[in-house]
């Protein structure tokens, strides 16, 4: 069961943030799509997500006001680390055009 656990694929890849009041969405990416809510939700209850824009829609309408919605999941091992944070940062710049969305963090 250890060894089952250690040699599990961490599934990477796009998602995003959904204020249901406003219909804004934000776009990430992340090398850990299984992890990556808890610590969005984290920062953002806590204050301290580097969005402003997002983090003043929370206090504005609520956390409960947010959905996270997995857009893509990407599964590559053959990918070196550079090569996966190039593909996502490709990925992000895809999505935030595609839906007419703002990117969750810096420009993608």
């Amino acid at each position: 069961m250890v060894q089952a656990y250690k040699e599990a694929k961490t599934p990477f890849g796009v998602f995003g943030l959904r204020c249901a009041p406003s219909g804004e969405l934000w776009i990430g990416a992340s090398a850990n799509l299984a992890a990556q809510e808890n610590s969005v939700r984290f920062s953002l209850k806590m204050g301290k997500h580097p969005n402003r824009g997002l983090q003043a829609a929370i206090q504005a309408h609520g956390a409960d006001a947010f959905s996270y919605e997995i857009l893509e999941t990407l599964d590559d091992d053959k990918l070196t680390p550079m090569g996966k944070t190039d593909l996502l940062k490709r990925r992000v710049a895809h999505w935030v055009e595609a839906l007419a969305a703002k990117p969750l963090i810096g420009a993608a």
